[in-house]
C-alpha cells in the first residue's frame, strides 16, 4: 500500500489547523466605520457584550444632522414661494410643450383644430400672433385665444373659446441633491412615449406620471440624508419651496404637475436618517444587491433561485435579513454556525467605500444587534463565507483526492 511521506502529512496536519483556527483577517476602511462615523452608524464594529450600550445608533445618525431648512410647516423663505403657498400655485393642470390639445373656437372652423404645444411653448393658430402655452393653466390659454381673435378683427364679440386636452407629452427635467442618481429625467405622459388614441378620440386627457413624486423616483428616489422640509422647484425663474416630510406617512404623494424645464432639488442634512429607510413614493423603488457566490448551505446561486448577478430586495431592508434571504445562514449547525458575511457599500455622499463582515450567528444572538445590523443601500454587494470547519473540510478533501503518484 502506497502512502504519503510523513512530512507531507506533517504540513496538511498544520493546513488544517490553521485553516480551522484561522480568525478573520480585518477589512481596512477607508471610512471611519470602527467609531460609527461611517454614513450610518451602524457600519461601526460590535462592542463586547458587557460594555455594549442598547440601541445607540439612531441617537448616534442624528447628532450629526444639520436643522431642518424648511422649520415648521408653512414657513415662508426669501427668495421664493414657501410650502403653503408653493402649493397653492402648484396645484392643477398645466400645459407643456409636446401637449396635443383640441382648440374649439364658436361658430368658426378656421381656427378650429387639433395644435401640438411646441417647442419653444407656444399653440400656432393660422392667422394670429403665437399664444404662449407653456407652463400656464388652460383657462389662461383660452382667454389669450379670445382676445387675440378679437384684436385681429376676426370676430366683433368675444367669441366662446374652448381647449380641451388631448394627450399628454412625457415632460424633461432636472433633478439633482440628495436622491441616489442625479440626473435629467423623463417622464411619461398620459401613455409615457406613446400616443394614446383612445384617451385622444375622448379628449379631456390627464395624467398622474408626469408629477413630483415620478421625477424624484426616476433619479433614484432620495437618500436617507436627505431634507424634505424643503425641497427645491425651479420653473421659469420663480423659486418654490415644498415640504414632503408627509409623503412618508401616506398623507400626501407629492402631486405637483412637472413641465419640460423644470429643475428639482434636494438638499442634504449632512446625515443618515433612519426614519427615511421606508417604502414611499419618493424612495428608491428597490435594492439591486449585488451577490458573490455561494457554497455552504446553498451548494449554487441557481439551485437557490439566484440569478447570477443580482437580486431585488425591498427598500428598507437590513444587512442581516438580505444575509438570510440569500441562504447564507442555516444548514448543518456543526458545520455553518460560524460563517460570515461581508457587505461592500459606498457613501452616496462622498463616494467613499467601506467593506464591514460581521460573525453571523453572533449578529444573531446579540440583543443589540440592531445597533450594528446597517441598512442596504443601492449598489451594495454582499459577499458571504463558510466556516473554518467547512473550509478544513474543504481543503481535506482537496488533499484526499490529489494523485498519490505525483507524491514524493
Amino acid at each position: 500500500m502506497t502512502t504519503a511521506p510523513k512530512p507531507l502529512l506533517a504540513l496538511c496536519a498544520a493546513a488544517l489547523g490553521l485553516t480551522a483556527c484561522a480568525a478573520v483577517v480585518d477589512h481596512d476602511n477607508i471610512e471611519p466605520v470602527a467609531q460609527g462615523d461611517a454614513y450610518q452608524a451602524q457600519y461601526r464594529e460590535p462592542a463586547p457584550r458587557e460594555d455594549a450600550p442598547i440601541l445607540r445608533a439612531r441617537d448616534m445618525n442624528a447628532s450629526k444632522c444639520l436643522p431642518p431648512r424648511g422649520g415648521e410647516v408653512g414657513d415662508s423663505f426669501e427668495g421664493g414661494k414657501g410650502t403653503v403657498g408653493a402649493v397653492f400655485a402648484l396645484r392643477g393642470e398645466f400645459l407643456s410643450r409636446g401637449d396635443l390639445v383640441e382648440v374649439l373656437v364658436s361658430g368658426d372652423e378656421t381656427f378650429s383644430d387639433r395644435y401640438e404645444v411646441s417647442r419653444d411653448g407656444v399653440i400656432r393658430l393660422p392667422y394670429l400672433s403665437p399664444v404662449v402655452a407653456q407652463g400656464r393653466r388652460i383657462e389662461e390659454v383660452e382667454a389669450d385665444i379670445a382676445s387675440a381673435l378679437m384684436s385681429g378683427g376676426y370676430f366683433d364679440t368675444r367669441p366662446l373659446v374652448s381647449v380641451r386636452l388631448q394627450d399628454y407629452a412625457a415632460a424633461s427635467v432636472g433633478v439633482t441633491g440628495a436622491v441616489f442618481e442625479p440626473r435629467p429625467v423623463e417622464i411619461g405622459g398620459v401613455n409615457g412615449g406613446e400616443v394614446d388614441r383612445g384617451r385622444q378620440d375622448t379628449l379631456g386627457a390627464t395624467t398622474e406620471a408626469r408629477d413630483l413624486a415620478n421625477a424624484i423616483r426616476a433619479a433614484g428616489g432620495i437618500r436617507p440624508d436627505a431634507d424634505l422640509s424643503a425641497v427645491e422647484l425651479r420653473r421659469n425663474g420663480q423659486l418654490y419651496i415644498l415640504d414632503l416630510r408627509e409623503v412618508l406617512t401616506g398623507r400626501d404623494r407629492a402631486d405637483i404637475m412637472l413641465l419640460t424645464g423644470d429643475e428639482i432639488t434636494v438638499p442634504s442634512r449632512m446625515c443618515f436618517q433612519d426614519h427615511l429607510m421606508v417604502p414611499s413614493p419618493i424612495s428608491p423603488p428597490g435594492i439591486t444587491l449585488f451577490l458573490s457566490n455561494l457554497t455552504q448551505p446553498a451548494a449554487g446561486n441557481a439551485l437557490s433561485a439566484i440569478g447570477k448577478d443580482v437580486r431585488e430586495v425591498p427598500y428598507g431592508t437590513r444587512y442581516m435579513q438580505a444575509v438570510i434571504d440569500t441562504n447564507c445562514v442555516g444548514g448543518t449547525r456543526t458545520t455553518n454556525a460560524h460563517r460570515s458575511a461581508a457587505l461592500y457599500t459606498r457613501n452616496p455622499m462622498t463616494g467613499v467605500s467601506a467593506v464591514v463582515e460581521r460573525d453571523i450567528e453572533g449578529m444573531m444572538r446579540r440583543a443589540d444587534r440592531d445597533d450594528y445590523d446597517p441598512f442596504l443601500l443601492p449598489g451594495d454587494a454582499i459577499a458571504c463565507y463558510d466556516s473554518a470547519v467547512t473550509n478544513a473540510t474543504g481543503l481535506g478533501s482537496a488533499i484526499g483526492s490529489l494523485p498519490l503518484s505525483i507524491l514524493p
